[in-house]
């Protein structure tokens, strides 16, 4: 049964999740490349697959974790036994991925491979069924925008402390393999809290029915091919995502050989890129507003594109200028995540219309797929640019001297080729057109108009 009017704790605790999903969503693509590159001696371009490959296979494990909850039948409902169980186990595998328990070498990049792929399943067990849960614990539109709110704060915040502070742990232990474990400790901690605030948090919401779900992922794909706007914005955001995972994969690289500020460094551009993205979030719902939510997406991805490619100057600017524009880059990379975020519902709405059935949790889980999938896709160009590049791994914790080439690519791969990927794909919005909705109707002639509607969405169905 679904009801509104949920209480407060219910809010903020179903936000406290968003520990969770904003630790291990920022800190493996921040820090993980790195650790295996410059304190483990794994060669960049096994470090770029060790790095790829199992959040990857989260993207296959997601409807699968997906399907056992669907069929779960408990006391605490069909998903919190997996906020509980799941977000216990990843916050135990997080830290040890960074346990090294076999020093350095190819034995070290197979433990952290292996580590990493359990990880990846246990927080598939934890993201789909906390991102399924508002449908189910209310009715009401307004509760569940209410819900957002809180969890989008939190999650904010999660992605700020995470991101910002997990390097400074890692200097603070000492560096190398110590520092590392310190930070894992760290980040289990926050996701120990997440889990336990939202488990604890809705038990005093209601036990929600479960909606009826696509039977398999090619299921799920054939309903998405009917919807081109859907198709169209989940190419460019997927593509658009990786273009943001490399600028994370590369910040440890350009901090330490461009800015020569391996403690401070990293975390400073972190705090750069991110904390002005809380602040101007306002200011893009306004351009939306005045412009339309697809020119917003192309200014903002724009603006993105154009910072990323003034950095290519980094060397020969002074450090306060280089915070100053990748500042701008993170003013961009909060348009491009509000107004992609905003066109997913017009698109859900739009198949609804045009179907009669209401199918939200094929796209939204279609979309959470393609977004670890571009995440994960990020660092693992990254390291293929360093390798390609010539770069040196080291097993001392500190990076080894780099030849020039090696400098070049961390210095192109962190600002040229984000820019390539945020940019490019925005030649597909040209096709992201959706038909306005109906006028509405006067009670006498409401069959007439229902008719009318329903012959413009198949039309809009084959050439919106």
């Amino acid at each position: 049964m679904t009801v509104s009017g949920l209480p407060r704790r219910v809010h903020l605790g179903y936000a406290l999740g968003s520990l969770v999903t904003g630790a291990f969503g920022t800190v493996p693509g921040l820090l993980l490349l790195p650790y295996l590159t410059d304190t483990l001696g794994v060669a960049a371009g096994v470090a770029a697959l060790l790095v790829l490959l199992p959040k990857a296979w989260d993207v296959l494990v997601n409807p699968v974790a997906g399907r056992i909850s669907d069929r779960t039948r408990s006391r605490w409902g069909p998903r919190r036994p997996y906020l509980l169980g799941g977000g216990l186990a990843l916050a135990l595998l997080f830290a040890s991925i960074f346990a090294a328990p076999f020093g350095s070498g190819p034995a070290a990049g197979a433990y952290v491979a292996v580590a990493f792929l359990a990880t990846a399943t246990a927080f598939a067990f934890f993201q789909v069924p906390y991102v399924a849960m508002p449908a189910e614990l209310t009715a009401d539109p307004a509760e569940r925008t209410r819900m957002m709110t809180w969890r989008i704060a939190v999650l904010a915040l999660a992605i700020l402390v995470s991101g910002a502070v997990a390097p400074a742990v890692v200097t603070g232990g000492g560096g190398g393999v110590p520092g590392h474990r310190w930070m894992g400790l760290f980040v289990a901690a926050l996701i120990v809290a997440g889990t336990v605030g939202a488990f604890l948090g809705t038990r005093a919401a209601p036990v929600g029915a479960v909606g009826e779900s696509e039977p398999s992922l090619r299921a799920q794909l054939a309903v998405a091919a009917g919807n081109r706007p859907f198709r169209v914005l989940l190419v460019c955001f997927v593509v658009q995502s990786a273009g943001v995972a490399t600028v994370l994969a590369g910040v440890k690289y350009f901090a330490d050989q461009v800015l020569a500020a391996p403690e401070t460094g990293p975390t400073l551009l972190f705090a750069c890129f991110v904390g002005p993205a809380l602040l101007v979030m306002p200011l893009w719902t306004r351009v939306g507003a005045r412009a339309g939510k697809r020119a917003g997406l192309v200014v903002a991805s724009l603006l993105f594109a154009a910072g990323a490619t003034a950095l290519v100057a980094a060397p020969a600017l002074p450090a306060a200028g280089v915070y100053a524009v990748v500042a701008l880059i993170g003013a961009g990379y909060a348009g491009q995540q509000v107004f992609a975020l905003a066109m997913l519902p017009d698109c859900i709405a739009y198949d609804t219309a045009r179907t009669g059935r209401r199918q939200a949790g094929v796209f939204t889980g279609l979309w959470t797929a393609g977004e670890t999938f571009g995440l994960a896709l990020g660092p693992g160009i990254y390291g293929l640019v360093l390798q390609l590049s010539g770069y040196v791994s080291s097993s001392t914790g500190v990076a080894a001297t780099q030849p020039a080439t090696a400098r070049l690519g961390i210095l192109l791969g962190f600002t040229a080729l984000p820019a390539l990927l945020v940019a490019t794909p925005l030649v597909l919005l040209r096709h992201y057109t959706l038909p306005p909705p109906p006028p509405p109707a006067p009670p006498i002639m409401e069959s007439w108009w229902g008719r009318k509607a329903a012959d413009h969405y198949k039309k809009g169905a084959t050439s919106p």
